[in-house]
């Protein structure tokens, strides 16, 4: 019997909320959502992990922030630093964001030292690195991937959400061939449905950032 691709969708899902003007109570909200859906994180930023920590308590539900977040251009230390104050608030997992101008510059020891202090800081906890695709060629894509996995990072991921465009099923794909089977892909960034999950998921993503959740489960 053919399994339901959508039963264990919500497991996949880290519900977001990275807009700048978030308030309290909305990340509130986000957080019983993810406990009354079954989702498998919420995505916030760092300014809200202790806030989610209280909220969550032990629902099961992870705590995900935002490292060097949107633009990746932080100094390494500001990233590692950023880091451990996350993972001592209570974050589960880190989301961090490739430094750009370093892989465009061809400075590829730079971009690995900058994930690896990252992952140190992170003490264990699941790091996803964020490659910004539509700004990345092809290559550089297929250079970011190998770098992150080779410093250590469990999984490479699509977009901010604050850039031009998000996730691409051509990217996802391109990720996926570039990591292989072990590590996660995670597609986020302009996923409103259910089709378009199904989409990124085929294609070989492992978990969707997307603030359209709740739709997505509902189809």
């Amino acid at each position: 019997m053919q399994k339901n691709p959508v039963a264990n969708l919500a497991q996949l899902i880290d519900h977001t909320l990275l807009k700048a003007e978030a308030r309290a109570e909305e990340v509130q909200q986000l957080c019983e959502e993810a406990k009354k859906y079954g989702f498998y994180s919420v995505c916030i930023q760092p300014s809200f992990v202790s806030l989610a920590q209280s909220v969550l308590g032990d629902s099961g539900v992870k705590i995900c922030t935002v490292v060097g977040f949107p633009l990746g251009a932080n100094e390494t230390q500001v990233k590692a630093f950023e880091a451990k104050v996350a993972a001592s608030e209570g974050a589960d997992e880190l989301d961090m964001v490739l430094n750009l101008g370093a892989l465009k510059s061809e400075k590829l020891e730079l971009v690995y030292t900058d994930i690896a202090a990252v992952v140190e800081a992170a003490q264990g906890r699941h790091l996803k690195v964020i490659l910004e695709t539509c700004l990345l060629s092809d290559s550089e894509k297929v250079q970011a991937c190998r770098i992150a996995e080779r410093a250590g990072a469990q999984f490479v991921k699509t977009s901010t959400g604050f850039a031009a465009e998000g996730a691409k099923v051509e990217d996802i794909r391109l990720m996926r061939q570039s990591v292989g089977p072990q590590m996660g892909v995670k597609a986020s960034g302009g996923i409103r449905n259910q089709h378009q999950a199904l989409e990124m998921i085929q294609a070989g993503a492992t978990r969707l950032g997307t603030s359209h959740g709740i739709a997505i489960l509902k189809g």
